[in-house]
């Protein structure tokens, strides 16, 4: 039996180059043990059985242990039949593993039908939690390529393809014995899911560049594969895009030096996702400016972050007025170049010779980004300045990719998805969720210019058979309520960010389009996500749980009792700020728990299943009365008393109580009087209602769809003044 084995080994390994790492941690995992893996095709059990040192014990169902094809494969291991309707088989499993076995299971139950996880029995998590056994998670990675998987058509298969197992170190499921039961089941499962999911994110490729994402990207879905397209209707492949980026690379690279951060100052079409790849082909920075702020606001950001040279377009200048924030550019010594002047000079040879280099790309980054890491800046994005002045934040290549893959471990995507982003690249959650996301998974993606076209965007969806769009609760309002009733037919998923989601749009969406709205949250400072809503965790007014990888600790803050302010570490953390007081000079996050820490800023509570509940902004709270009012709080009381309108709050200086509310509204006929009766209806007190309403026709926004705080305290002042 040895000598089948052993031929096994060495075939497989000839045919799929196999690779086993981590076999210490077999080693150490003990006698008893329940060894976990995904399940991503029919080779599966083979390889585990062929490549981990010991002969196995694998739980098989029973009516699967009968196939004839099965019978060569289950003479090199112990078969543990398993009837899925019978529960004394389970029990039986569990005694076997306290015999000091060491055994494998699949704890999904079936192979992948999309790629990512699915879903994890309850039925596992009892095994683990009650055989007392060591849990040995074994990611198995590459068999899910192969035609002996169940992703036809979902990706691009091929015959022989790299696999890799990857043993992880051994842990145990510990759960208080005060629970019982069905709770005590149903905690098992998800701390194995969660253990599963964990595993999937740790053995991601996260040391590299976003250039050789996108090579990687190239390779496993074809360079001929669709991936973007924009309001020209003229889709582009990867083929397509490495050679824009080549062209347009060698003639930046003649006019910028290497490490020189580059602003572009283009909106959401192809032309910046290619100005954005030839960039980072040659070791520059983008840094993504927001034009949406003014020309005052644009020449800060590159005093800011020292930029000496803009990339922008003749044709988007005069199109969105921009004429007065180039000048102050100019004004300051930024040099501006034109994709149009630079397209004039490309000659036919040039692109001839893009074309011939494409089987070469991968060597001949390596040798124009010389020394390019993973951990090296990648871009610059500017926060919104909701609050106060923006400041640069500097994200890393692997700070971007840890935080696509923690996304892509939590939610099935796949090349067949179509995604309508119509969020501005310049903003985190546009650039990282809503364009680097689908383009390095191999799923096409339309950019829309601008979010603001509420009658527009679910036209393009419906054109498009959009499976997923992205937008704040603003933008996603105004979809809803312009939009047919059939036209997101298509749409899969919907991804809330950037604010709190109101639950008029959530059930607006859910009421005309039979859509469930997945709530995110996070910063620009974490790449941008942090947490999210997914298919197999939702809950209702909560922007989800904390992405794998992510460790987070509450700073007790006076005055509030259940909760504290968010402080979060992880792979997705950013470098560091660039700040308007020391322009240039890289400032590494740090909170007071330390180097590495960032400080959201934000008042959470996490509840027993790990589900955040942001309570607000610690800036945007207001001590009134000796008590600590949330204005989130306020203004989400206002949305449930006027549901069609808008609303934001701000405190200013009051005499008496310390600090006064005042509401600004779109709703015409606000009255005090209707805040009042909507808190007493639902139990609350009335210290929260805003002591004066100010009336207005448009609330103020930011170009993310982010209230303007800012605006919205000197309307409000002019108000109070007046």
């Amino acid at each position: 039996m040895n000598l089948v084995r052993g031929f096994l080994r060495a075939l497989l390994t000839l045919l799929y180059r196999v690779e086993v790492h981590g076999l210490e941690h077999f080693q150490a995992a003990g006698s008893r043990v329940l060894v976990v893996a995904n399940h991503t095709s029919f080779l599966d059990a083979a390889l585990l059985a062929v490549f981990l040192p010991e002969r196995l014990t694998f739980a098989v169902n029973s009516h699967v242990a009968e196939q004839w094809w099965l019978r060569p494969l289950l003479r090199l291991i112990d078969a543990f039949p398993m009837s899925p309707t019978n529960p004394y088989s389970t029990r039986a499993l569990i005694q076997h593993l306290r015999n000091d076995r060491k055994t494998v299971i699949f704890p999904e139950g079936r192979i992948t039908v999309t790629g990512s996880l699915m879903k994890i029995y309850d039925g596992t998590g009892m095994i683990a939690d009650k055989s007392g056994a060591a849990i040995l998670p074994v990611r198995i990675d590459g068999a899910q390529l192969t035609p002996f998987s169940r992703l036809r058509g979902r990706v691009r298969l091929r015959w022989f393809p790299r696999i890799r197992l990857t043993i992880l170190p051994p842990t145990h499921i510990s759960i208080p014995a005060e629970i019982r039961g069905r709770a005590r089941r149903q905690q098992a499962a998800a701390r194995l899911s969660d253990l599963m999911t964990d595993m999937m994110f740790a053995t991601s490729d996260q040391d590299r560049t976003l250039f050789e994402a996108v090579l990687d990207a190239k390779h496993l879905h074809g360079g001929r594969h669709r991936v973007l397209e924009d309001i020209e209707r003229r889709p582009l492949t990867y083929n397509d895009l490495l050679m824009r980026a080549a062209i347009l690379g060698r003639l930046l690279r003649s006019r910028t030096t290497a490490g020189e951060r580059v602003g572009v100052l283009l909106p959401n079409a192809v032309a910046t996702v290619t100005s954005f790849f030839s960039l980072q082909a040659h070791g520059r920075v983008p840094a993504m400016l927001n034009f949406s702020v003014g020309a005052q606001a644009m020449a800060s950001a590159c005093t800011t972050a020292e930029i000496r040279t803009v990339l922008t377009s003749q044709r988007f200048i005069t199109a969105a007025k921009l004429e007065e924030g180039l000048l102050a550019l100019q004004t300051q010594g930024v040099q501006i170049l034109y994709l149009e002047e630079l397209a004039a000079q490309v000659r036919p040879i040039d692109k001839l010779g893009a074309l011939l280099s494409l089987p070469f790309a991968g060597s001949i980054y390596r040798r124009q980004a010389a020394g390019a890491r993973s951990q090296d800046a990648a871009v610059v994005l500017f926060t919104s300045g909701s609050e106060g002045q923006a400041k640069g934040v500097v994200l890393s290549h692997a700070n971007l990719l840890a935080n696509r893959e923690q996304i892509a471990t939590l939610i099935p995507f796949s090349n067949q998805d179509v995604i309508l982003n119509a969020l501005p690249i310049f903003h985190s959650f546009g650039l990282t969720a809503g364009t680097l996301l689908p383009l390095l998974a191999g799923m096409r993606t339309f950019l829309y210019p601008s979010p603001l076209h509420y009658r527009i965007v679910p036209e393009i969806a419906y054109d498009i058979n959009a499976t997923a769009l992205f937008g704040t609760n603003t933008f996603l309002k105004g979809y809803a309520r312009y939009a047919h009733p059939y036209d997101f037919y298509s749409v899969r998923y919907v991804f809330a960010g950037a604010e709190k989601l109101q639950n008029d749009t959530r059930q607006l969406w859910m009421e005309k389009f039979g859509i469930r709205l997945f709530e995110g949250y996070g910063a620009t400072e974490t790449s941008p996500v942090m947490a999210a809503n997914t298919p197999m965790n939702y809950r209702s007014g909560s922007p989800g749980r904390l992405l794998p990888g992510i460790e987070a600790r509450l700073e007790p803050v006076a005055g509030v009792a259940d909760g504290g302010r968010l402080h979060v570490r992880g792979p997705n953390i950013m470098l560091g700020y660039l700040l308007a007081d020391r322009p240039g000079e890289l400032v590494p996050p740090a909170s007071s728990f330390g180097p590495g820490w960032y400080d959201t800023g934000d008042i959470v509570r996490l509840d027993a299943e790990g589900f955040i509940h942001i309570q607000g902004r610690a800036k945007r709270f207001a001590k009134i009365g000796g008590e600590m009012v949330s204005l989130a709080a306020v203004e989400e009381l206002a949305s449930r008393t006027w549901p069609l309108a808008q609303h934001a709050v701000v405190s200013l200086p009051d005499a008496q109580k310390g600090e006064q509310l005042v509401l600004l509204t779109t709703q015409a006929t606000a009255d005090r009087k209707d805040l009042l009766m909507q808190a007493r209806s639902e139990g609350a007190g009335e210290l929260g209602i805003p002591k004066r309403l100010v009336i207005t026709k448009v609330l103020p926004v930011l170009g993310t769809g982010k209230t303007d705080y800012t605006a919205v305290r000197t309307a409000v002042e002019q108000d109070v003044s007046a």
